[in-house]
């Protein structure tokens, strides 16, 4: 009898430990629940999306859209993606380079033929999209850094000239571009940010060094700047865009392969603190053991962080979008990379 008995306490004990672990294993959503809930080193306000091949796996609004009159997010709240609009755009120019209007490796001089940069003639869309040409981020009139394709740097301007680069061969204006481009996605809820779709953009806020927040009604950003820096898109959207892309929904085969390739790398503190590839408007860590495409989006004094993870492996999508950003660079990306790392430790993505 004590046999028996004691066999049937084992095997309870050896299921209640399975199911402990299972429970372990797949308890990513408790985890990103207790996470959210932290106010060091700073606070979260935002949302937080996860989609596993067309299905909603997490969903959760936290804080306020607007901080003055405490109104709450919503998961179907409308963020600025920042620079997660450079894979946007860069999908457009590689686009019209599938229909031969546009040559990845020719100086842009032969598409803007009265641009007065004397650099037009050495630098092509391939140099601009990869951040490789040598312009500085926001600057034009200064001398470039370093002979275009020699090293990684930075540049919201670059993707302005590839902008205009895209809407002279095209012959459509950025904004017919990505009204139809996110139809063909049916992103229903995203927009480009032209002065009604603007009015419902959530307000940003910029967390300033001494604890205190600015409340920004109402961006500094003009239309050069929507190449590379601000579109607007919800969370859920920005999962349909994934599904779009990655799916190949709106590339060829060969022509997604380049996008998702590298000739350069560089580090950024939320992927990793070795040097990960740079694609066109895409971080490309495919070092490790599991496999990520994304891109971060963040600017302090228009008050957004954001960042949207693609893992092909699981077709899973890890958005975060808050409509705050922290002056304090440090911990700038801190529930983003937190979520990050949730993810990676969990079942969604192995």
């Amino acid at each position: 009898m004590k046999s028996i008995f004691l066999l049937t306490s084992l095997v309870a004990l050896f299921f209640t430990s399975s199911n402990s672990f299972g429970q372990q294993k797949g308890n990513y959503a408790v985890k990103i629940d207790s996470l959210l809930q932290a106010t060091n080193p700073r606070n979260f306000n935002g949302v937080v999306f996860i989609q596993q091949n067309g299905k909603e796996k997490y969903s959760k609004a936290y804080g306020h859209g607007n901080f003055d009159k405490k109104t709450p997010l919503k998961i179907s709240d409308r963020f600025s993606t920042m620079s997660i609009a450079k894979q946007i755009t860069a999908t457009l120019v590689l686009q019209e380079v599938e229909k031969g209007s546009i040559d990845l490796k020719t100086p842009i001089r032969k598409y803007l033929p009265d641009f007065k940069y004397t650099w037009a003639d050495t630098v092509t869309v391939h140099h601009l999209l990869n951040n490789t040409s040598g312009l500085w981020s926001e600057n034009m009139d200064k001398p470039l850094k370093f002979n275009p394709g020699a090293a990684f740097s930075y540049s919201n301007v670059g993707y302005y000239v590839a902008g205009l680069v895209l809407e002279k061969q095209s012959g459509k204006s950025f904004e017919e571009l990505v009204t139809a481009l996110f139809k063909k996605c049916k992103m229903n809820n995203s927009y480009y940010p032209n002065e009604t779709a603007s009015k419902n953009l959530t307000n940003g806020h910029t967390i300033k060094k001494d604890g205190g927040f600015q409340l920004n009604e109402q961006l500094s950003f003009d239309a050069h700047n929507f190449f590379g820096s601000h579109l607007i898109v919800t969370a859920p959207d920005l999962a349909k865009w994934n599904e779009c892309l990655h799916g190949g929904k709106l590339l060829k085969p060969a022509t997604y392969k380049m996008m998702t390739s590298y000739v350069i790398t560089n580090t950024h503190q939320l992927f990793s603190e070795t040097p990960i590839g740079y694609g066109y408007g895409l971080r490309i860590n495919d070092k490790g053991s599991i496999n990520e495409i994304g891109h971060t989006g963040f600017h302090p004094s228009e008050g957004f962080t954001a960042v949207n993870i693609y893992y092909p492996k699981t077709k899973t999508s890890v958005i975060v979008m808050e409509n705050q950003a922290n002056e304090n660079f440090d911990i700038a990306y801190y529930f983003e990379q937190e979520i990050r790392k949730i993810a990676r430790e969990s079942e969604l993505v192995k």
